[in-house]
């Protein structure tokens, strides 16, 4: 993901405005939706699955898409139930686990955005407006950003064990370069500006033009590059699991159910297909976002629509 350009705070206008500006984007719009669609997807999970994506039937093992099935309950009734993405190697349902996957993508992508965002944001501003942390926290950075990402988060769950928390940290962790290189290249520009540096004659307090000079300038382009480190977060989670290494293959997430039909993949593509088409609709909604807010906070690529 290539880091996201950097607005000034002018170009963020009042709320109504902008949020206007945003909806005018078409690309906003496509990849809101698609995105809307996959989160109340996965917060309905409950309610649209047919069945628990934990369970088995070994007499429907490798349904095709769209086979019948009748389920036993511990109370003695019984359901028939419709698998419209059919049934993987353990006979579970494919539909239902791929909505309950979703929780976990929007979940890692989301939270490591967050962690990414918040300790690139605090590093980003220290190293840009102090020069002699400036050389030993960039060449820290540099150092991180020379290890491949999957390389990265690859040792840090070899190290931690696999689970949803050493997950989000072994994928945050590799996007936080990104996020402080952007944020100290604003801050090194908005720092000559009159206005800091009238308030710093003045003998405001470094904390207090930190927060109220430099801080509202970076506020828009990490919006955008929010946006990019989720898009990557969600990817590299599906990577880490479908290596099985990443979250448990208890937990139903996408990168999981394409591993285990890998194998069958060829006789049965249905347990790769779907898993792989919900992946690409939501890192494609997110980077569509993405690219609209680029275009509309950035006054050098704001277009007509």
């Amino acid at each position: 993901m290539s880091d996201a350009q950097a607005p000034t705070a002018a170009a963020v206008g009042g709320g109504a405005a902008l949020v206007r500006a945003l909806l005018a984007h078409p690309s906003v719009r496509l990849g809101g939706a698609i995105l809307l669609v996959i989160a109340l997807m996965a917060v309905a999970a409950p309610l649209i699955a047919p069945v628990d994506p934990a369970y088995l039937d070994p007499t429907v093992r490798n349904e095709l898409p769209g086979a019948e099935s009748e389920i036993f309950f511990d109370d003695g009734t019984t359901q028939v139930v419709t698998h419209w993405f059919g049934t993987d190697q353990l006979g579970r349902d494919v539909f239902s686990r791929v909505v309950y996957g979703a929780r976990v993508s929007l979940i890692v992508g989301l939270t490591v955005a967050a962690i990414a965002v918040v300790l690139g944001l605090v590093i980003g501003l220290v190293a840009g407006y102090m020069r002699w942390l400036d050389g030993v926290v960039m060449r820290l950075m540099d150092g991180l950003m020379a290890i491949p990402p999957i390389l990265l988060a690859l040792a840090l769950v070899a190290l931690w064990g696999a689970g949803l928390t050493t997950v989000i940290l072994a994928v945050a962790i590799p996007e936080v370069p990104r996020v402080v290189r952007l944020v100290r290249s604003i801050v090194l520009s908005v720092r000559e500006e009159p206005y800091v540096e009238a308030a710093v004659a003045l003998g405001t307090p470094t904390p207090l033009v930190m927060y109220r000079h430099i801080l509202p300038n970076t506020i828009a382009p990490l919006i955008v590059q929010g946006t990019y480190v989720c898009a990557s977060a969600i990817l590299v989670e599906a990577i880490l699991s479908f290596l099985g290494v990443g979250i448990p293959t208890d937990i139903p997430t996408w990168g999981n159910i394409m591993a285990e039909g890998r194998l069958l993949f060829r006789v049965y593509p249905h347990n790769i297909f779907f898993p792989g088409v919900f992946l690409a609709l939501t890192v494609l909604a997110v980077n569509m976002m993405g690219d609209g807010m680029r275009d509309t906070l950035d006054p050098k690529l704001q277009k007509r629509f």
